[in-house]
């Protein structure tokens, strides 16, 4: 005779709650050390002064520009057309005016917070 719906044979330790407190301790000291190490990784650095939306928005665009700069160099890299090189350098020189433009913006933004 088959037995199909068969309890485990540990299964008074498991109902009684012996079985998960033995094993809940391994795992939760696991769990503790995992969320101390994790809290230490986001405290911020010494205090680092605090950014008005303004200057949080222009170092936003700053980024934007540089990762787009980084896209269209590769892309000139790689291309074999000289017309659609043509274009990545428009586009690549008018990023460089972008960013040119907005770094003395930063810098008049951080004079004007200090």
């Amino acid at each position: 005779m088959i037995r199909v719906h068969s309890r485990p044979q540990n299964f008074e330790y498991a109902r009684n709650g012996v079985y998960n407190e033995i094993m809940a301790r391994g795992w939760e000291s696991k769990s503790v050390e995992a969320q101390i190490e994790s809290a230490a990784g986001k405290q911020p650095a010494i205090h680092e002064p605090e950014l008005t939306p303004e200057q949080l928005q222009i170092l936003r665009e700053k980024e934007n520009l540089e990762l787009s700069r980084t896209r269209v160099q590769r892309e000139l890299a790689a291309s074999q057309n000289p017309r659609y090189q043509e274009i990545l350098r428009k586009a690549l020189a008018d990023l460089e005016a972008k960013l040119t433009r907005l770094e003395p913006a930063q810098k008049t933004s951080a004079a004007g917070a200090r």
